[in-house]
């Protein structure tokens, strides 16, 4: 044993030393931490066991049954909870179910809830037993002395639960209950086969699937296996048991087995999940599964995070800063996971199945994904996408032109290619745009050009799903009129800035793909309408404001109010969404007044810690003149970059690193925000790194502006798929806490005088160096 133990200790060292794979030894999920931000969270939030942008998301519920009204309000699980009451497979945005769960004892068959966990199935659970990171996630069931155990393949959940000794240990199936964003239940089935075998569906109607797209539903379809032959067996709906009955059908609807165990005897499930079939579920499960132990998912899982986390490396010496990293860049591929089969089959968006062409190996060209509403993320996730996980970036446009294919438009949001539109804009073109300027055009540019074009400037016969449904107002007044009061779902009427804003930035990133593409005609049309802004823009208050259809700004205008004229914001955070035309705004607010009154909005901001300060609420920050926790402010604390004080922006984009941002289960990504599939991570993953595009990379000559890194070191392995270059390697030179700003900035030894670097010359690779100091620096 001593030799064998020696061995591999003497191979890693060998290895090190000889500069061979060195890069396959690090482990970067130990600076992953699942339980950051997990009080009062989405749904998708907090899905520990899964892979990569997988399908298969495993994670524990502590209030995963009590579903939510609207479509996003927090559930599932809350770092405050101590009780878990199951372990269902899908987290994702409006989609949710399939749970699993042990328990020893007297059978119970609903979830208890967490102010009575002896009222249903439900254990409590310390959390010094808990173990959670990428990949993996395990818990100690006190209730029923049982281990639980989660990790995943893409497509394949796996389960190991160790029980005690006891004649009355049981693996619940529980298919037929809301969970989480699901939406109330429809209808489900499941059953026990003679070969062991339990399958299922279930067809739930998410809340934001029945506002976009009524009557739509998303079915879920799992085959699931149990490494041993159970001693007894039931089904249930609900509280009503039916001993020895192989299925279930309808609300409620689930199968029991029942095991004799021995001391710690381990079970495990492996469950293959779907969008299509329950012989796609077998296929996924038997193609990535078949013979993989628990073990070996647990290894293989941890090896692809690694893969995809190592894809930057960070040093530096504040741990916490690399914990806020890697858990950022974790929560940035974690969300929009597949919704496609190992054989190409994917849920088409009027419910039939749909397959994506297979290559000459017989393997589909591309994914399908769901995917959360869009906005904001060319401030974040696209733009980080961009940089290191372009082919995702890829797949992710094939997958939306799936849609259109299908529907006719596009979707700003998908579930099961059904439409959830969830904020009424939709800025799918403009991600298009934006990939295509970076240098990622595999795909069928045509196609995607026509579609984004369609979604800029076409109205009639648009559903509601794919919004925008006021962009005929917008294009007859050049600007969409406000109105303080109307009929019908309140983005049919209700933010007519923000939705000024919004298109004139799209029009502006199409515009300038229709200038690459050559279309002369589209390329005027939409670079009028980006200027559309201007019509809002109020000169003497220095603000943009609502305006009415006779052209006069509203009356009795509050710049502090929200949600009249602007969606999740107001005034004071609206008047800097001009990404594409900073220059402008800067010119018509004064050079010196845009300084001094974005300087002291951070400094009276830092005061609520940028956000909504210590309240747990999504919206807390809504009224404020800064919002961290929602998309519309987090490319502001970029701007001086383009007014002459880039110190300023290095000042308050390492400020917003440090408070805003924390490790604990409550102070997270804020206190409660919404963290939207990874956004908050990402800007954070951006930010900290020194790199940021406001203008999400739409235009003709992008580039990234500096700020001030958190790290040492850091190196950027790039795409050879894609990018010419091998690594770019970011360096900072006396970088501490007191030395914040930077005093200058070489690219490849090639001194630059402003605060920016060109994308092109990023993406080829080589070697960026900043020197830090304690003093502003604003001219280089």
């Amino acid at each position: 044993m001593r030799h064998l133990f020696w061995f591999p200790v003497y191979l890693t060292v060998l290895f090190v030393l000889l500069g061979n794979q060195a890069d396959a030894q690090k482990d970067f999920t130990q600076f992953v931490d699942p339980g950051i931000g997990t009080a009062h969270c989405r749904w998708f939030h907090y899905a520990p066991g899964a892979l990569p942008f997988g399908m298969a998301k495993p994670g524990p519920a502590t209030n995963g049954s009590y579903g939510n009204a609207s479509g996003w309000e927090a559930t599932g699980y809350d770092y405050r909870d101590s009780s878990v009451e199951g372990f269902p497979n899908v987290h994702e945005f409006q989609v949710g179910g399939i749970v699993f769960a042990p328990i020893t004892g007297a059978l119970q068959t609903v979830p208890g809830k967490p102010e009575d966990p002896d009222s249903g199935y439900r254990s409590r659970f310390d959390r010094k037993d808990e173990i959670s990171t990428a990949g993996y996630y395990s818990v100690w069931l006190k209730d029923y002395s049982i281990r639980a155990e989660l990790t995943a393949t893409k497509r394949v959940a796996f389960h190991r639960y160790t029980f005690p000794a006891s004649e009355q240990a049981y693996i619940l199936f529980d298919i037929g209950n809301q969970q989480g964003e699901s939406g109330p239940v429809k209808d489900a089935g499941v059953r026990l086969l003679p070969d062991g075998r339990i399958e299922g569906w279930v067809t739930t109607l998410p809340a934001y699937i029945q506002k976009y797209q009524p009557g739509a539903s998303v079915t879920l379809y799992f085959s699931a296996v149990v490494d041993k032959a159970c001693t007894a067996y039931g089904a249930f709906n609900g509280k009503e048991v039916h001993m020895s009955v192989r299925e279930a059908k309808g609300k409620g609807a689930g199968i029991y087995l029942g095991f004799s165990t021995k001391e710690q005897e381990a079970l495990t499930i492996k469950a293959g999940l779907s969008y299509t079939s329950i012989e796609n579920a077998r296929l996924n499960l038997e193609t990535e599964a078949a013979t993989l132990s628990f073990d070996q998912a647990r290894a293989q899982s941890k090896e692809t995070w690694n893969a995809y986390l190592g894809r930057i490396e960070v040093e530096g010496k504040n741990r916490a800063d690399l914990v806020k990293f890697y858990t950022g860049l974790y929560h940035a591929v974690l969300g929009r996971g597949l919704a496609s089969d190992v054989n190409g089959a994917y849920p088409k968006n009027d419910g039939t199945i749909g397959q994506i062409p297979l290559d000459k190996q017989g393997k589909p060209q591309h994914q399908h994904y769901n995917t959360d509403a869009v906005w904001g993320i060319y401030w974040n996730l696209a733009q980080l996408w961009a940089l290191v996980y372009p082919e995702y970036y890829s797949d992710f446009i094939k997958s939306q032109l799936l849609v259109y294919k299908d529907a006719g438009w596009l979707g700003d949001g998908i579930a099961n290619s059904r439409y959830v539109s969830g904020v009424g804009t939709n800025f799918v073109g403009l991600v298009f745009a934006a990939a295509y300027m970076a240098g990622i055009r595999d795909f069928d540019v045509p196609l995607a050009y026509a579609a984004a074009r369609k979604n800029e400037l076409e109205w009639n016969g648009r559903p509601f799903g794919a919004g925008k449904m006021d962009l005929d107002r917008f294009r007859r007044y050049g600007y969409v009129n406000h109105l303080d009061s109307g009929s019908g779902s309140s983005e049919l009427w209700q933010f007519s800035v923000s939705h000024t804003l919004e298109y004139a930035f799209s029009s502006y990133a199409v515009g300038q793909w229709a200038r690459l593409l050559g279309k002369k005609k589209d390329q005027d049309t939409l670079m009028r309408l980006s200027k559309a802004w201007e019509n809002v823009y109020d000169p003497q208050l220095k603000l943009v404001r609502p305006r009415l259809a006779n052209g006069r700004f509203i009356d009795r205008f509050d710049p502090s109010q929200p949600w009249r004229g602007f969606q999740e914001g107001n005034a004071w955070q609206y008047t800097y969404f001009v990404p594409h035309d900073m220059e402008t705004l800067v010119r018509k607010m004064g050079t010196q007044t845009f300084n001094n009154r974005l300087d002291s909005i951070f400094t009276i901001s830092q005061k609520a810690l940028f956000g909504g300060g210590a309240t747990i609420d999504a919206f807390a920050g809504v009224g404020g003149i800064y919002n961290h926790g929602n998309q519309p402010n987090l490319h502001v604390s970029w701007l001086f970059n383009f007014s002459g004080r880039p110190s300023l922006t290095q000042k308050w984009v390492r400020a917003i690193c440090n408070q805003f941002y924390g490790t604990g289960g409550v102070h997270g990504y804020g206190f409660g925000q919404d963290e939207d599939q990874g956004q908050l991570g990402a800007w954070f993953v951006m930010a900290s790194m020194g790199l940021f595009d406001i203008k999400g990379l739409t235009g003709p000559n992008a580039q990234m502006g500096i700020g001030s890194p958190l790290f040492n070191r850091i190196k950027i392995r790039l795409s050879p798929r894609f990018y010419s270059g091998k690594e770019l390697i970011i360096e900072t030179k006396n970088n501490d806490s007191s030395h914040i700003y930077v005093q200058s900035i070489l690219l490849n030894q090639q001194k630059m005088h402003r605060p920016f670097v060109p994308w092109q010359q990023l993406i080829k690779g080589g070697t960026l160096v900043l020197e830090m100091g304690s003093r502003p620096r604003d001219q280089y």
